[in-house]
Formats: C-alpha cells, structure tokens, sequence
C-alpha cells in the first residue's frame, strides 16, 4: 500500500498551472481561451507537448478530443481514463476545468518518476469545447465521443460569426480521425473546481461527486404588439415585458416551494429594445435543474402552466420549448468509494455532495464506471476571472487524484 501514497510534485503543478495561466490570459487575471480559437490552439500545442515528455502515445479523434495514453501490463486491457477541458468562458476563470487535466498530467509524470507500471492502461482526455462558450450546447467534445450528440450536429453548429464547429475544428490542426476515439475503458475520473459555495462553507478539502443534476434549458417567446409609447393608452396595451416579468418572477417562486430545484434566466432579449417603444416581443431562457429527473419534469410541467395562466390574463401570447436537457446521473461506488478512501487515507476532510453543473462525466458515464473529485472554490466563485482555488487544495486534489487512479489501475 506505500506505493499508493506516492505525493504529488507541488510545485511542478502549480508552475504548469502558471504557464497555463498565461495562454489567452485576460488584464483582470482570468483566462479567455473559447474553444478552437487560436488561444486554445496554443494551450493544446503546449499541452500536447508535455504529453510527448512523458513518452505517452498521442492521439486526436473526430472530435478533436485529445488523449494521452500510458500503457499498462496487461495491454489490451481496459484503461483507466482521466480528464477534463482546456477551454474556459470568455472572461473565465484559471482552474475551471483545467485543474482536472493539469493534475492528471502530473499523476502520469509521478508514476513516470518512480518508474511504476500499472496493471491497466491509464489515458488522460482533454474534452473539446466543454463550456458551449463558443459552440452550443456544451460538453460537445464528450457528447460527440458517447454518441450522446450526433456528429452530424456538432459539425453544423456555428458560433457567432457564422463559423461551424467542423471548419473551427480543421482550421485548428486538431481534427483526428473516428477510429482514435477511446473505446475500451474500465473507470473514467474527473477532478474539477467545485464552482459552489458548499465545500468552502464547510471548510472541506475533498468533494466525493455522487452525481450531477438533470437540467434543462426552457426558451420563452412572449408576443404582445409593438406600439408608440406616447399615444396608446395604458389600457390598450399588449406590452410583452410586462407578463414576462411576472413570469420571471414566478420562476424564482417555484424554487421557494420545490426544494433542490434550481432555476436561473441569464439570457433576456427584448424587442424592438427602444425607449419610446411598446415591446412587442420578448425572449428568455430559464436554465432549470435538479438531481431528481421526476421533479425536474414536474417542475418544468408547473412553469408551463403558470406561464400560459399569465400570458392569457395579459392578453399576450407565450411559447415554450426545451432547447436542450440532460438526465441526471448517479456516479460509480467503485470510483466514490475509492476517493472516499483516498481522502481518508491521507487524512483531508470530506464531504459527499452533487455537482450543479453538468460536466463531461456525465456523458462519460454512459461508456465507464466513472466518478468526480470537487475542490473548493473560494467563495464559489467560478465562470468568473476572480475564480480562485488555493494551492493547499489543488495538492489535496492531485494526492487524492493520484491515489484514485493507482487503485483502479491496479484493481480487477
């Protein structure tokens, strides 16, 4: 068991974390590395080549997913994979994501180090376009490797300058080929920022992911009649902001009678959006979640009606459609347990909790017993330049991490 206690090199990391830190890095301290942009060309080339450093075998599949591969004794077997994403929101934050391929790139250089084979196969997985910053919907990368999102689908979608995933996807160097997909897998393992309050509140080291939380995205189109503001009576009005403000509002009071469920409208357009201007069309998405899929659905079934009760006494009409939903997942107990036991054996504090977020485990799932390590976001910041995890927890994370994967590297 002493070879399991191997430590992680700390400085190492956080110097690789610097140098990440300096690709596509924003005036404030963040990072702005959208996927397939020119920044995250940069952080791959430079990821890519620490990979070639630790003589693992490199490989780039349809997607532009890349993967790091680590033979192990039995070479046909099953490997273990690990990962998460290098790209990050447009004023995003240092750790988001990229913790999770940093510290499995420094799993692989320790056991480099001391020379140690493992029974299975380890590969370590960077996931395309994760964030959906750039192309919508996220976790594209991972979606597409699962068959979870059809390839066809991805290749079309366009960002905002009318640019497709696939032309991003060439004009990056980074298109592989089908067949470099990872097939044979036996555990998948991520470690990413909580980007929660909950372990920071706590003062916990170490988050055991039971699962992450079924969410689905609601788009609202309210139709009213746009009209000049000066002369038409109040009562005579068929402004679409108005009902779609109550709607608003009785979004978040659905939260206060369902407990877990989770809501929020960060996206809100009003047309035409000028001030002597009746509106006469307003959109909105509702992103709403929760780790029970049943109660999602309910809750989504109660919005509706209520939203529909609302536009009809406002004399307006409403349409709802779900752009995009994601089942929740339950995590692995092989690979929970396995943390749980990591954390205990190296004496961090603990907490067992759901992720909010959707993350590319969640797709990874459907392919391997898989699991997630959380670390603690100060103040719960994330998706934000101020985002900070603090060095002591990324040790904690990259020692828990390295524990994890020698036992199921090692474990039939």
């Amino acid at each position: 068991m002493e070879s399991l206690m191997l430590r992680i090199n700390r400085n190492r990391l956080l110097e690789t974390i610097k140098v990440s830190s300096s690709i596509g890095a924003t005036k404030n301290g963040g990072l702005n590395r959208l996927a397939l942009t020119k920044e995250d060309q940069a952080m791959r080339n430079k990821y890519v080549t620490w990979l070639r450093q630790e003589d693992l075998q490199v490989r780039y599949d349809d997607f532009g997913n890349i993967y790091g591969r680590r033979e192990g004794k039995i070479h046909d077997g099953p490997a273990v994979a690990v990962g998460s994403h290098l790209d990050t929101q447009p004023c995003g934050g240092r750790f988001d994501g990229v913790l999770g391929v940093l510290t499995a790139l420094e799993v692989i250089r320790v056991l480099n180090e001391h020379n140690i084979e493992t029974d299975y196969p380890i590969e370590i997985i960077n996931f395309t376009n994760e964030e959906g910053a750039r192309f919508e919907p996220p976790m594209l990368g991972s979606g597409g490797l699962t068959e979870s999102l059809a390839k066809e689908f991805i290749y079309n979608i366009k960002d905002d300058d009318n640019v497709s995933f696939e032309k991003a996807l060439i004009d990056s160097g980074y298109l592989g080929i089908e067949k470099n997909r990872i097939k044979n897998i036996k555990n998948f393992i991520e470690l990413h920022i909580e980007q929660g309050p909950i372990l920071d509140n706590q003062n916990k080291s170490i988050g055991i992911v039971q699962g992450i939380q079924g969410m689905s995205w609601l788009n609202v189109s309210v139709t009213g009649e746009t009209n000049h503001a000066g002369p038409t009576p109040m009562s005579n009005r068929r402004d679409a902001l108005v009902p779609s403000s109550k709607m608003i509002t009785k979004v978040n009071e659905l939260t206060k009678e369902m407990e877990g469920l989770k809501t929020t409208i960060g996206k809100l357009h009003v047309k035409p959006n000028v001030t002597n201007v009746i509106p006469g069309e307003v959109e909105f998405m509702i992103d709403i979640r929760h780790e029970d899929d049943e109660i999602r659905s309910y809750a989504i079934e109660r919005l509706k009606e209520q939203l529909s009760t609302i536009a009809l006494m406002n004399n307006v009409e409403v349409t709802i459609t779900t752009d995009w939903h994601s089942d929740a997942v339950r995590f692995s107990s092989t690979v929970t347990e396995a943390i749980n036991e990591a954390a205990q054996k190296w004496g961090y504090s603990s907490l067992k909790l759901f992720s909010g977020p959707g993350h590319d485990a969640k797709y990874m799932t459907r392919l391997a017993n898989s699991g997630m390590i959380f670390l603690p976001s100060i103040h719960g910041i994330s998706h934000n330049e101020q985002e900070l995890t603090l060095g002591d927890d990324i040790e904690k994370g990259a020692n828990t991490l390295l524990y994890v994967i020698q036992k199921l590297a090692n474990t039939v």
